[in-house]
């Protein structure tokens, strides 16, 4: 018999957070789209599971970037993960990627679910915070943009709920860290390398990736002093690309990865053990 785990509070995390930091250990959260991932991700010491739709379709084979594409409903599968991720990682805080842009619920009725249910946080993804052009202009006309994702937050934050959300410009920044951000997650594209990760050259390398994760973390610093600013995806897929960019900022104090922690891992380690089962003689 599985008993439903008490959802760490806001305050509690924040607390061992700002402990770890001031002692110089980098905030480290992980995506969970398998039991098995979560389960491993505890043992190994991490300090917040998150768990979105991308996570199922990443641990299915598929690119990350199917989370951003109608394969099922985005917020129903975080429930369905719940069931999965919680019960192998009882003692670390889970948060719920959370679709904002969802017509179907009242969010505020379903942010209490989630807290109820016993997710600690949120983060905003499937997030449209990346859409630009005439597919951003044609999507806010309608009533759907990034707005959504920032009282989302505000809702989640006013609920006591940790907040964590992925943003990709200054003006995203700020208002998140206004609306009550605890951790600004700079994304910095969907993460490279692998078997379903980027395979084009990406936008930037870590030099752009640490100048743009600081500049990012400065407003951020500037509108909440106390907000942590941690970074994720595009160059940065391995401890030492993270390395790289603790060394050349200021104000970046960890990582938030997905395939970094659960796809590219599995995806060598599983390889490398057949590989060995076959390199045997008979």
């Amino acid at each position: 018999m599985i008993i439903s785990p008490k959802p760490k509070t806001r305050d509690e995390i924040l607390k061992k957070l700002r402990g770890q930091v001031d002692q110089g250990i980098p905030i480290i959260g992980g995506g969970a789209g398998i039991g098995l991932s979560a389960k491993c991700e505890e043992q190994g010491g991490i300090d917040l599971i998150i768990t979105y739709n991308s996570g199922r379709f990443r641990m299915d084979g598929r690119p990350s970037i199917s989370g951003l594409l109608p394969f099922g409903s985005a917020n129903d599968i975080v429930r369905e993960l719940a069931a999965q991720i919680m019960p192998m990682a009882p003692n670390t805080p889970v948060l719920a990627g959370v679709f904002a842009q969802d017509n179907y619920r009242f969010m505020d009725k379903y942010l209490e679910e989630l807290k109820a249910f016993g997710f600690s946080g949120i983060q905003n993804f499937p997030s449209f915070a990346d859409f630009s052009g005439s597919q951003k202009v044609e999507l806010e006309e309608v009533g759907y943009g990034v707005e959504n994702e920032i009282e989302m937050m505000r809702l989640a934050h006013n609920m006591d709920m940790l907040t964590a959300p992925y943003i990709f410009n200054e003006e995203q920044c700020q208002a998140m860290t206004e609306a009550g951000a605890d951790i600004i997650v700079v994304h910095c594209g969907c993460t490279k390398g692998g078997m379903s990760g980027i395979k084009t050259d990406i936008a930037y390398g870590l030099r752009e990736a640490a100048e743009y994760a600081e500049r990012m973390a400065k407003v951020a610093k500037k509108a909440n002093p106390d907000v942590f600013v941690i970074c994720h995806g595009g160059p940065i897929a391995e401890p030492e690309d993270v390395k790289y960019i603790l060394e050349h900022t200021e104000n970046i104090c960890g990582f938030f990865g997905a395939s970094s922690m659960e796809r590219l891992p599995a995806e060598r380690a599983i390889t490398q053990q057949v590989k060995n089962f076959k390199a045997l003689h008979i």
